[in-house]
């Protein structure tokens, strides 16, 4: 769950544009998810996390599959917020991921809140190009290299949100 004492924005993204998604990662609306809020800080998005004790990989360490699941949520959420920004039209893509690539650069620690920064790096058309990463102990943990896309009518994914 998402450290709620956060100093950003009162309303994450994922609450304000898509409070109905049952995404595990980022859905609002799905009760046994992490949960994950993200908050626009400039040109990037950006997303506090607090650990729980059945997320461990083994004592003190989060698991793997958490740590790629909390910066392909983000990532992509960075990604569909610039799009629908780019667009200039208000509504949010539904947008999946193409791709990613998680790089573990050390044990990310399960003692304190997680710091996830993600930035677009490339935008053209309806793709976008997100890196991101994970801050614990003052030190980045993980990062994420990612493509994400808008998907149209006919995607399973189309309205998602």
């Amino acid at each position: 769950m998402s450290d709620p004492s956060s100093p950003r924005d009162k309303i994450s993204l994922q609450a304000r544009l898509a409070p109905k998604s049952v995404c595990f990662g980022c859905g609002p609306a799905n009760e046994k998810g992490l949960r994950i809020e993200s908050f626009v800080d400039g040109e990037e998005v950006v997303c506090d996390f607090t650990p729980e004790p059945h997320h461990h990989a083994f004592p003190g360490v989060l698991n793997g599959g958490m740590v790629g699941t909390l910066l392909d949520c983000h990532c992509n959420w960075t990604a569909a917020y610039h799009l629908m920004e780019a667009a200039g039209d208000g509504e949010l893509p539904s947008t999946v991921t193409a791709e990613y690539t998680i790089k573990m650069l050390r044990p990310t620690p399960m003692d304190g809140v997680l710091h996830l920064r993600a930035r677009i790096v490339e935008m053209k058309g309806s793709r976008a190009v997100v890196e991101g990463e994970i801050h614990a102990g003052g030190k980045i943990t993980a990062t994420c290299r990612g493509t994400f896309v808008a998907v149209k009518t006919g995607h399973p994914a189309y309205h998602r949100w």
